[in-house]
């Protein structure tokens, strides 16, 4: 079993799309869309979400679930909602980006992360919205030093470099470890940020990683790079 994931959207459609596009990369995840109201109008329904709470409850098998929403509104329904749940314990609403963090979260869950995990790797991928906001320079040394504990350079070898799928999987794996991780200067665990890299097959990828799990992170990104990204 692994980690549920319930996507709460005013529509129907985002959340049954977003669903589609994160099943790609986390094929073992239970994925659950609850889109819109009981009438398919644009807003959301508390017995719907409730519903699909309970049923990633179950498939589940105790692992816990994590929900996501879009709009304001949604957030409400979905607090709502784990207080009725039959398990309000096992349930986490994570505070991202709905399509960034669903997919962090979906492939954290993907590699075995639990419910608490699968939470702050969605809420990690919203950390920084945008390559300019991974590159700030003015933010203090979280570790009091400049020089990395662990760095690395690997050689992009899958045909598409990238993309959503390896981005979503560096920075799954990344927001579980003690580490503050750059890639070719962005943050490592920011999905957008590494997409924006635009690096194709040839690209080098300069990590480097401070921090108790440096060494681990700088390994784990080199091993991803290595197998393609299992797209060989």
């Amino acid at each position: 079993m692994t980690v549920g994931i319930v996507v709460v959207s005013h529509s129907s459609k985002i959340a049954e799309g977003a669903v589609e596009l994160a099943a790609q990369m986390a094929p073992d995840v239970g994925l659950v869309a609850a889109g819109g109201t009981d009438d398919d109008r644009i807003g959301t329904s508390l017995e719907k979400v409730l519903a699909a709470v309970e049923q990633s409850l179950v498939d589940s098998g105790g692992d816990g679930v994590v929900v996501l929403t879009d709009l304001g509104s949604a957030v409400m329904t979905a607090e709502s909602a784990m207080e009725f749940a039959s398990n309000p314990d096992a349930v986490r609403l994570a505070d991202a980006p709905l399509v960034e963090g669903l997919v962090a979260a979906a492939v954290a869950a993907q590699g075995g992360a639990g419910v608490e995990d699968v939470r702050k790797a969605a809420e990690a991928a919203g950390s920084a919205s945008s390559p300019e906001a991974a590159k700030r320079t003015d933010l203090p040394d979280p570790y009091g030093q400049d020089d990395p504990d662990a760095s690395g350079d690997f050689e992009l070898i899958n045909p598409m470099g990238m993309h959503a799928r390896p981005a979503a999987k560096i920075a799954g794996g990344l927001s579980g470890l003690d580490a503050e991780v750059t890639v070719n200067g962005v943050d490592g665990m920011s999905i957008m940020a590494l997409m924006a890299l635009a690096a194709g097959q040839g690209s080098s990828l300069h990590v480097e990683a401070r921090g108790k799990d440096a060494s681990k992170a700088v390994e784990y990104v080199g091993r991803l790079v290595k197998e393609g990204f299992g797209e060989l």
